[in-house]
């Protein structure tokens, strides 16, 4: 084990009005890449989920700012996970009298930055 102390700043963001499914397709784009390059993709993705994400890693970072990590700059994505939060269930009125149900999904997103 090394005396080397690692710094990391994490960021949470629960009950985000996406599907999980949707959500992990931006996720995975950013995926280990370094902070400024990660926001650039998240710029330019089409997909309601990138702004959420994109929200997020400033968040993430203003916190890595806030630790007193010496170089922001270095940070890269070093854990990112999507998990799905409660399900808001909702019925869709049918013909003769019937409702199918509706499940309206949302996700808790984890964001976590390393140094290099």
């Amino acid at each position: 084990m090394s005396n080397e102390l690692i710094m990391e700043a994490k960021a949470v963001l629960k009950y985000v009005r996406t599907s999980p499914r949707k959500t992990r397709l931006v996720v995975d784009a950013i995926r280990g890449k370094k902070v400024a390059e990660a926001l650039n993709i998240l710029t330019f993705i089409n997909k309601k989920p990138a702004r959420a994400v994109k929200k997020l890693l400033k968040s993430a970072v203003a916190n890595a700012e806030e630790k007193k990590i010496d170089d922001v700059e270095s940070l890269s994505v070093s854990r990112i996970t999507v998990d799905g939060g409660s399900i808001w269930k909702r019925q869709l009125p049918r013909g003769r009298g019937r409702a199918t149900p509706i499940k309206k999904r949302t996700s808790h997103i984890t964001i976590v930055l390393k140094e290099v």
